[in-house]
């Protein structure tokens, strides 16, 4: 799938994948995955293995992650180009939805 569809088909990405793909700054295996996001969002959000292995499915199919197999023969995900392009726009995006927030939220009190 080229960059443009992979763009218009995932973002704005769902909290579920943004962390995912977020969670592969190196490659990591499912449960690996699920212990960073954990962390990383403070316990917030805990995902189940059915959500991670479906969105990582839909992932590898679209071209934004890749798969291999370590020396322990598990399942490991790395982020391709695709999804380092990804990961980039719905930042970007997640920042201006920041800035407009703190911009505007004195109009709400």
């Amino acid at each position: 799938m080229d960059c443009e569809k992979v763009l218009k088909k995932y973002v704005p990405m769902t909290e579920t994948a943004f962390y995912i793909l977020l969670s592969l700054t190196r490659p990591r295996h499912g449960y690996g995955i699920i212990k960073h996001v954990n962390e990383i969002s403070n316990g917030r959000i805990q995902l189940g293995s059915g959500t991670v292995y479906g969105t990582l499915t839909k992932m590898q199919k679209d071209g934004v992650i890749t798969v291999f197999a370590d020396a322990e023969r598990k399942t490991v995900y790395e982020v391709t180009e695709i999804g380092k392009v990804l990961i980039r726009a719905e930042i970007t995006r997640l920042k201006e939805l920041h800035h407009n927030a703190l911009t505007y939220e004195g109009e709400f009190t």
